[in-house]
């Protein structure tokens, strides 16, 4: 068996955030970490421990709402840059605020998207701004020769569409597409366009791979706003080809770091 076969492969999943069941997701991910016997996985709700991430092969995120420090988005760059990979999912890139709208009368409350954390933006690749709301829609298959995505075929799921801002060049491999209005959203209005859904955003001499897929709320899910969620929400999860997604790009950034071209 060779040494590689054979090492340990540390990695950091950061999970946690708001309207969503961050129990159901971590669960869910720390499972398909769990098919490799190799990995070894910290678990941590925010970015706060940057050692653990400097220490990381690799790293898995599933929040909403979270804003790393200054300080943590510098290391998070740092990290892709030195050659890592990082898996990003869903609300990875959501920063929200809720306002009220002037003269509203009865409390109506729209979603911003604030430019709060442009370094982690940048670093992504995106950053969420709007989605109409859950309807099914068509996930195209933007690249079918990429590795990543080879044999998948268009699918149709019920998640939320991502509207975003996007930052660098996209190395795009699913994509839908839409035109029209995010109701509740202050950015609501959006004409027709390609939107990415799975890509890759190089980034130094590593690379980020996200995915916006994977919208998932409980009943206990929205504190504060509704004490009982009526519905279950599981989106994408409820389908063979996410699962397959999922894994495919845990094996692609569980491997080793990549080297800088001068290196």
């Amino acid at each position: 068996m060779s040494e590689d076969v054979k090492k340990r492969i540390n990695a950091v999943l950061i999970c946690g955030g708001v309207w969503h069941d961050m129990d159901f997701a971590r669960l869910e991910l720390l499972k398909l970490l769990a098919e490799d016997e190799r990995v070894r996985v910290r678990v941590f709700e925010d970015y706060s421990n940057i050692e653990a991430l400097r220490n990381a092969d690799f790293l898995i995120t599933y929040t909403c709402n979270v804003t790393p420090s200054l300080e943590a988005q510098e290391a998070l760059r740092d990290f892709v840059k030195s050659g890592k990979r990082w898996y990003a999912l869903h609300g990875t890139n959501a920063i929200l605020r809720f306002l009220s709208p002037e003269g509203s009368g009865y409390g109506q409350l729209l979603v911003d998207a604030p430019r709060w954390a442009p370094h982690l933006m940048q670093t992504l690749g995106s950053q969420f701004i709007a989605h109409p709301p859950i309807a099914p829609f068509r996930v195209h298959v933007t690249q079918p020769d990429h590795p990543l995505v080879k044999d998948v075929e268009p699918f149709d799921t019920d998640d939320e569409l991502y509207l975003m801002e996007t930052h660098g060049n996209l190395d795009v491999l699913l994509h839908c597409e839409f035109a029209g209005e995010a109701p509740g959203f202050v950015e609501k209005d959006w004409g027709h366009a390609q939107h990415p859904v799975f890509y890759i955003h190089k980034v130094g001499a590593g690379e980020v791979l996200y995915f916006t897929l994977g919208h998932c709320r409980g009943h206990y899910d929205m504190p504060g706003i509704a004490d009982y969620y009526p519905v279950v929400e599981r989106c994408a999860w409820n389908l063979p080809a996410f699962y397959e997604l999922l894994r495919r790009g845990i094996a692609y950034v569980k491997q080793p770091a990549l080297k800088p071209a001068n290196a």
